[in-house]
């Protein structure tokens, strides 16, 4: 599976924002999520890093 799970970043600190996140689609105020299941979810923040062999997307706010 190619999924990534989403987290914002504060410092040291990371939150799970969602998991299995298919696609990430720029929007005018942030940023659309969508899982593999169809869940979507709207953050306010930018891309910090991806970490493609961990499967993982970093944002922050």
């Amino acid at each position: 599976m190619c999924e990534a799970n989403a987290y914002v970043i504060d410092g040291e600190n990371k939150t799970l924002v969602m998991e299995a996140v298919d696609t990430v689609e720029p929007e005018e105020d942030g940023l659309r999520l969508t899982s593999i299941f169809g869940d979507q979810k709207f953050v306010k923040a930018s891309i910090h890093a991806l970490s493609l062999v961990d499967h993982q997307i970093y944002l922050k706010i």
